[in-house]
């Protein structure tokens, strides 16, 4: 199982602890190992997706809802540029929304449009996207959660 990686086990970690830091409550459960803590992770029933700090930045992490969501596997998922989870027109506010949370550090109750790998759109909301850190403050990444959506025709 991808969760089961070393180096996705570490960024599980630093996904949690950034989560924490700026809403001041945990994302899942945080007892046990950090491997059953990224398996936790992986299996919860929320959407939980990331990407990392590239020009273009790329998925680098989605849990097993994520993967079911826009209906691709791990491989396919960490290799699509995150911009690809939005339509065309809609990229611009991702944008603005994706450099507001980078200034105040999250937002929440965000809504949005997306699509799946196969074509299927939905709306995202009540979402909560992070700025992603390592200890000392060195920006990584941002991540996203969400419990609720609803499919488009």
């Amino acid at each position: 199982m991808p969760w089961q990686n070393p180096l996705t086990v570490q960024w599980c970690q630093y996904l949690l602890d950034s989560y924490r830091h700026w809403l001041k409550s945990e994302l899942i459960e945080r007892s046990g190992t950090p491997l059953q803590q990224a398996e936790r992770l992986f299996n919860c029933a929320c959407v939980v997706a990331s990407h990392g700090t590239e020009t273009d930045p790329v998925l680098n992490y989605g849990n097993r809802a994520a993967l079911n969501l826009w209906a691709m596997d791990w491989q396919q998922f960490t290799q699509t540029p995150s911009r690809l989870t939005a339509e065309a027109p809609n990229r611009d506010e991702r944008a603005h929304m994706l450099k507001q949370a980078k200034t105040q550090g999250y937002i929440s109750d965000y809504r949005g449009i997306r699509i799946s790998n196969t074509g299927q759109r939905f709306l995202i909301e009540q979402a909560i996207i992070w700025t992603i850190h390592k200890p000392g403050g060195i920006t990584i990444g941002q991540g996203a959660t969400f419990s609720k959506w609803k499919l488009l025709s």
